[in-house]
């Protein structure tokens, strides 16, 4: 019995697509798999449950440790590549870690989503959120970013990447910032019915 099958997530029918949709998924250390085998990475187990519910997917890992927002921005086009159907955002822990201004990360992930849009490339923007020993002014510009992007562009939202997992050592590395295998399941359980949304908005290749 798989981790999905355990949780009662159902499965899917009928969403074979006559080619493969083709995902990136953008992001830092959570998106890369950090200490972990390629097929534990985010990408490579989000690819085998949806596929394990009838979509037909291939999703890139364009995950780059320790990788900020304008990191991201830096290599934006080399890394998402023509023919990209959509994309899955997920920058901001490194920002929010080295406490940059919310400002500059608010603006190069403007310029990601906007780049991305003017390529008719589709953008689910997984969110982050702050550490609260940053202060509630930080927090509270910092955790505005992804929403007000998403109601900005329209964007299919998942408010918080590392939901279900933060804090818990059952779930991250020793060094209680990294998923580890179980945790990158949680998220994966978390993600996944947003990330069907998305599917199912990225037209008639998803049908």
């Amino acid at each position: 019995m798989t981790l999905f099958a355990a949780l009662g997530v159902g499965t899917g029918i009928g969403h074979a697509a006559s080619r493969p949709l083709n995902i990136v998924a953008f992001g830092d250390s959570l998106t890369a798999g950090y200490r972990l085998p390629s097929a534990a990475a985010f990408p490579s187990v989000l690819e085998r449950e949806l596929k394990a519910r009838g979509r037909e997917v291939s999703i890139a890992n364009a995950g780059v440790s320790g990788d900020t927002s304008t990191g991201g921005l830096d290599r934006l086009d080399w890394s998402v590549p023509d023919g990209t159907d959509g994309v899955i955002l997920e920058l901001g822990a490194n920002d929010m870690l080295r406490g940059t201004d919310p400002a500059v990360t608010k603006k190069a992930l403007d310029t990601i989503v906007s780049r991305l849009k003017a390529r008719n490339i589709p953008v689910l923007l997984a969110g982050m959120k702050a550490s609260t020993n940053l202060g509630p002014d930080y927090v509270t510009r910092f955790d505005a970013i992804y929403p007000d992007l998403a109601s900005r562009y329209g964007l299919v939202l998942y408010p918080f990447f590392l939901d279900g997992i933060v804090g818990d050592r059952r779930f991250n590395l020793e060094d209680g910032l990294h998923p580890n295998v179980k945790g990158v399941e949680t998220i994966v359980a978390g993600i996944l019915p947003t990330v069907e949304t998305f599917l199912d908005k990225l037209g008639t290749a998803s049908k």
